[in-house]
């Protein structure tokens, strides 16, 4: 195995968070290479050293022009798939989950080849849903079960919040958390992420399953917060949607393989604070234009919402997916239901009052912390445990 190249990375997907990872590590002294399929994209970061389409207006905006954006440092833009996987040993898959499948059937062929071992970065705050099973998979779980037959080649690192793209774009304090083999997360953490902890470090997360778990489901309860405050419910009730989703993600996140510790962690907690309570996030902002735009078609108003927004949302996607989770398992998630039902179905505007107020008030729980027998059943038996959502054991 040839030893790795800690001097260059590359980044597939250039959107709002690849181009703040590549501004962070070209500051850093970093060769960076990033990989998009448009050529004329391409050209362009190349020639302007300035993403066209993503992040490039904002910092504008927030700088005081275009003429005080900071141009893209030791960056090479390149539609060569190829030559991008055979050249870096360290690559972030800075894209959504939705296309997440498709991209690893095109590099496994290129991972084959290589001669020595690739790292693979996931940014990445989804969930996938079989269709089929209805099971839910995370980022890494994905990668690892696609690329299984190569296990030998390659290494998994998750990036969990709190973070966003613009402040590692323009080198505020950001603290991250990285999840993983022990091993590859020390190795990733000393070579990209503590050249200069003023501006980036971070914590590392045993728990790599929870920390993918908390990052997807947070931005489903950002939607729900940024349609609740256009309903003037008050200041209130903010707090008991911030704890109680808290009891769902909890749930979901041992399910899906990951443990409770995940959501008090900083990925859990300080993640959800920020995306929840900031126009810096995308998520939080669809919700908002969502129910100014809203006309009782979801469809319409996700297209008219998409629209204002730059970067895509993971939200709405994860939605539907854990949706489709909780009906194959007849689980009950009151706050997720909640928003399904306002981004998926058609209903007006009067009826999504009624849904937060809800899933909210109108709880099934009477009580908020569970038993110790109830919990010691949680633990050994987390599927059967949980509350059905229908039918005699609801």
């Amino acid at each position: 195995m040839k030893n790795l190249d800690p001097s260059r990375i590359a980044i597939i997907g250039p959107g709002r968070l690849g181009t703040s990872f590549a501004y962070k590590f070209g500051r850093d002294g970093k060769d960076i290479t990033i990989y998009y399929h448009d050529a004329e994209i391409c050209r362009e970061i190349n020639q302007t050293h300035l993403n066209p389409r993503h992040l490039t207006d904002d910092l504008a905006g927030m700088l005081g022009g275009m003429e005080n954006v900071p141009r893209l440092p030791n960056v090479t833009a390149t539609n060569d798939l190829e030559k991008v996987v055979e050249e870096n040993d360290f690559i972030i898959l800075s894209i959504t989950m939705n296309r997440l499948r498709e991209l690893l059937s095109q590099i496994k062929p290129l991972i084959a080849k290589k001669t020595g071992r690739t790292y693979l970065v996931s940014p990445i705050k989804g969930l996938s849903s079989n269709e089929t099973t209805g099971e839910l998979i995370t980022p890494s779980q994905m990668i690892k079960n696609h690329l299984f037959d190569l296990k030998h080649k390659f290494d998994v690192i998750c990036i969990g919040g709190p973070f966003f793209d613009i402040d590692i774009a323009t080198g505020r304090p950001v603290c991250l958390t990285v999840a993983g083999n022990k091993d590859t997360a020390k190795t990733f953490n000393l070579n990209f992420l503590r050249l200069n902890r003023r501006e980036l470090t971070s914590y590392y997360n045993f728990d790599t399953a929870g920390i993918e778990a908390c990052g997807a489901l947070k931005n489903i309860v950002a939607n729900l917060k940024g349609v609740t405050d256009c309903l003037t419910l008050g200041n209130s009730l903010p707090g008991t949607i911030f704890a109680r989703s808290g009891v769902e993600i909890r749930s979901l996140s041992k399910l899906l393989g990951g443990s409770f510790q995940a959501f008090y962690s900083q990925a859990g907690v300080g993640d959800m604070y920020v995306t929840i309570s900031s126009e810096a996030s995308k998520n939080y902002r669809y919700g908002k234009y969502f129910y100014q735009l809203f006309d009782g078609n979801p469809i319409e108003t996700d297209i008219r919402t998409l629209k204002k927004i730059d970067g895509t949302p993971e939200g709405p996607n994860t939605i539907k997916n854990v949706h489709r989770y909780l009906e194959k398992k007849n689980m009950y998630s009151p706050l997720f239901h909640c928003a399904y039902k306002i981004f998926h179905e058609e209903t007006s505007r009067d009826e999504i009052r009624e849904h937060v107020i809800q899933a909210c008030q109108l709880d099934k729980r009477n009580e908020e912390y569970i038993g110790p027998i109830s919990k010691l059943l949680y633990k050994m038996f987390p599927n059967i445990w949980y509350r059905r959502h229908k039918g005699i054991l609801s």
